[in-house]
């Protein structure tokens, strides 16, 4: 048996911590092919983000809708705070999960919100991977962290009407059995982005891909070990340039805007103001895409079947300094008061506070918002526990090749699975699959 006929296929590049090295041509094993584009690189631009906010027990019944196009886009009362925001927003209407539809309560609605899977019954654990999952195992190792995965309320263990209410707490799963561990302390998830050191991008290429490239150089000819060598010698040379320029202010071509966070780490516990909470957590998003540690993150800033309250929202008509405090999240999702309306805004403005901060980022002569998809989704259009229609607002993403100003519906048309939207945006995302959850084919729109 030859030499190249031991070697596994994987011998083709070198493979190291966040790094794909491919090698030159050797005598004794084909070794051609180009180096893969950068994951999550729409060109040789900056990366393109994907953040998804979820805010549980859907929305107003007659506020959330927009209409018309661009700047004369108009938005139904729950959008408002996206209002600067219309010509980089597209509102998805109409579309839905088909097993979703089967339980009819909260639980049953959510733990297939981001894959559209099955869901097991009689208290049992079994879902789907969520598509921002799939991203990470497929674009992740391009960062220090595959992907961020926050909250701002607790998971809720036990079992609702023959339902795991996990299904109602998580909406990131690893796997059809894992939830995605969920990071709830502001503190702990600035530590998981920037505590351990230097992300996998600032470390030497060579240094990463090192042992890998002694293993291989075991298997090859002694010629092919002088090419081996000399190409790495090559490749630390360049390196060595490259860091000379950054130093002196020459690098061209895109780099994170920052390095190292511009802010202190978050005090240690979680906020008693659920305002301060979801703020700190917006903030480590943007700090988190700023700094290129991650580029996927979901924050689901309440429960679907949410405890949650807000008194430091002022009541409809009340007296002075009093606040929504009277009934928590679920109970309220069913009254449609100026009270709902009011946290309903409230959620949606945590997504526009996203956005603004990222719109202010510069990156080359687009911003980072402009590099990032935010989708701000629920399980239900509204508290009543309607999701034949799920509500879907995209901001963002024209880097990625996404159109704003826009307000698409799919309510009367065939094939209007969710699962096509998560289609186009992984497909956006540079990760494109033949099918995912029950969709077969995207939405050609988005």
């Amino acid at each position: 048996m030859t030499t190249a006929a031991r070697l596994p296929s994987r011998r083709r590049v070198l493979h190291g911590l966040g790094v794909t090295m491919a090698l030159p041509w050797l005598e004794s094993v084909a070794v051609r092919g180009a180096a893969p584009a950068a994951a999550g690189r729409a060109g040789d631009g900056p990366p393109i983000r994907l953040a998804v906010m979820f805010s549980g027990n859907g929305f107003h019944a007659k506020e959330w809708w927009a209409k018309g196009e661009g700047a004369a886009m108009q938005l139904g009362r729950v959008l408002e705070p996206l209002a600067g925001f219309r010509d980089k927003l597209t509102m998805v209407n109409g579309l839905y999960h088909e097993q979703a539809r089967k339980g009819n309560i909260h639980s049953s609605q959510t733990g297939n919100m981001l894959s559209g899977a099955p869901l097991a019954s009689g208290g049992e654990i079994a879902s789907g991977t969520s598509f921002d999952q799939v991203l990470a195992a497929s674009v992740g190792s391009a960062t220090k962290v595959p992907s961020l995965v926050l909250g701002c309320e607790a998971s809720n263990p036990s079992v609702h009407k023959n339902y795991s209410m996990l299904y109602s707490s998580h909406i990131s799963w690893s796997s059809p059995t894992t939830p995605t561990p969920l990071e709830l302390f502001p503190a702990l998830a600035f530590d998981r982005l920037f505590k351990d050191g230097a992300a996998a991008g600032t470390k030497s290429v060579l240094d990463a891909v090192l042992d890998d490239a002694r293993d291989f150089r075991r298997g090859v000819s002694v010629a092919d070990r002088r090419t081996l060598d000399e190409f790495l010698e090559s490749v630390q040379s360049v390196e060595s340039r490259i860091a000379g320029a950054g130093r002196r202010g020459e690098l061209q071509g895109w780099r994170p805007t920052l390095e190292k966070p511009d802010r202190e780490r978050p005090a240690d516990g979680i906020p008693q103001d659920i305002a301060e909470h979801m703020r700190l957590m917006c903030d480590i998003v943007v700090l988190a895409f700023q700094t290129d540690t991650t580029r996927i993150t979901t924050l689901k800033l309440n429960n679907d079947h949410s405890a949650l309250r807000f008194p430091n929202l002022p009541k409809h008509g009340g007296k002075p300094g009093e606040g929504i405090d009277y009934m928590i999240h679920h109970l309220l999702s069913h009254t449609d008061t100026e009270d709902y309306l009011r946290v309903n805004q409230f959620l949606i403005g945590q997504t526009a506070y996203i956005a603004g901060r990222l719109d202010a980022i510069r990156e080359g002569d687009r911003t980072l918002l402009d590099n990032t998809i935010l989708l701000h989704t629920s399980s239900m259009l509204h508290g009543n526990h309607d999701n034949s229609r799920l509500p879907a607002v995209l901001v963002g993403g024209t880097g990625a090749g996404l159109q704003g100003g826009r307000s698409l519906d799919y309510g009367t048309k065939p094939d209007r699975q969710m699962c096509r939207l998560f289609l186009s945006l992984m497909d956006r995302m540079g990760h494109r699959l033949p099918e995912f959850g029950d969709a077969k084919s995207r939405l050609d729109e988005v």
